[in-house]
């Protein structure tokens, strides 16, 4: 059988030398470059954790030390491992005991009469595996967490059973005026007024069966002060804490309609305006041109200073007639785009 190349730092952490021997002998069997370090209690190994230069692969722990054993100990040296797989060690067979050790975090619990260099090398490979894919998954939950956590939106998890809050960050406390603790006494139903809740319960469980997978939807939510807003909401179904829930993304746009309302009020009285300047203001505008063209035609060429003086007029009336043409065409182009003929 060919032995393992690759370079591997063990702390072996046991108080009998022959059972120490005996663990030497079995990886030499198969690993071709370890580095053993031997701790004989657990106050020796507490040392070697913390002043190690080189972190270690892997922890054998004897659980009967001289100076600490049992639950105990393996929380201590779970505690100062950070991260290091933990293979128990011990000489006495206890079902309740290992399955309780292994819920402290050991990675693997070997009884000594068992042991063998096969049983021991793959103790070693699947616990180093164990914990790099645990560290993968713890990543990968704090980078969820902070996605939920951080987000600048309002952001919930609920039970899809009994619409109760699960989790909440703290966008949403901010946004809502409640405290994590109220929000966790409530449901989702309690944010909305009562006259919109089976519309809401009716499309949440549209989408939470599977008809929608990702719905998005406007409703009004209500505020701890009793304010009434308008949000879009985003619902994705995850199991959380081995619950079915959902996670709930919120986007208050109610600001938002506020401005477009303003903006569509501002576009009606300019209409309005428009209209008044184009046909109101035009009308008395038309008589006065027909009155000067009137009198020019009873004027005597030969009085100068009046001829000029009709002529201002008439030049003044043109330009305030062509300044009402062109107020006209605007007003007809934001009429067209309000109606998206563009």
């Amino acid at each position: 059988m060919r032995k393992d190349t690759k370079p591997y730092n063990i702390l072996i952490v046991e108080d009998n030398l022959g059972d120490y021997v005996l663990i030497e002998e079995y990886l030499g069997e198969n690993i071709l470059d370890a580095t053993l370090q031997r701790a004989d209690n657990f106050l020796q190994a507490k040392k070697f954790l913390r002043q190690s230069p080189r972190p270690f692969d892997v922890i054998f722990l004897d659980l009967s030390l001289p100076d600490l054993s049992g639950e105990h100990l393996i929380t201590q040296i779970i505690k100062i491992a950070t991260g290091c797989p933990v293979i128990a060690l011990t000489g006495f067979s206890d079902l309740e005991f290992s399955i309780r050790s292994l819920s402290l975090g050991v990675s693997d619990y070997l009884l000594k009469d068992d042991l063998t260099p096969t049983i021991l090398y793959k103790s070693i490979i699947y616990s180093i595996q164990r914990a790099k894919f645990i560290d993968q998954i713890q990543k990968s939950e704090k980078r969820y967490s902070n996605l939920f956590h951080l987000s600048p939106l309002p952001m919930w998890v609920f039970d899809v059973e009994t619409l109760e809050f699960l989790d909440v960050n703290r966008a949403a406390i901010d946004h809502y005026g409640y405290s994590k603790e109220e929000f966790l006494a409530i449901k989702i139903t309690d944010i909305r007024p009562a006259e919109d809740v089976d519309e809401m319960k009716k499309i949440l469980n549209n989408a939470l069966m599977g008809i929608i997978t990702d719905s998005k939807n406007v409703f009004r939510h209500q505020k701890k002060s009793g304010e009434t807003i308008v949000v879009e909401v985003t619902v994705s179904r995850l199991n959380f804490n081995e619950k079915d829930a959902g996670l709930v993304l919120v986007n208050d746009i109610t600001e938002r309609n506020r401005y477009i309302k303003t903006i569509e009020k501002q576009n009606e009285t300019f209409l309005e305006i428009a209209w008044i300047q184009s046909h109101v203001v035009r009308a008395p505008l038309a008589r006065l041109l027909g009155l000067v063209d009137l009198m020019e035609m009873e004027l005597k060429v030969k009085n100068g200073e009046i001829a000029n003086l009709m002529n201002h007029i008439k030049d003044s009336a043109d330009e305030l007639d062509q300044i009402i043409r062109d107020i006209s065409k605007k007003s007809d182009i934001i009429e067209r785009m309000d109606n998206h003929e563009f």
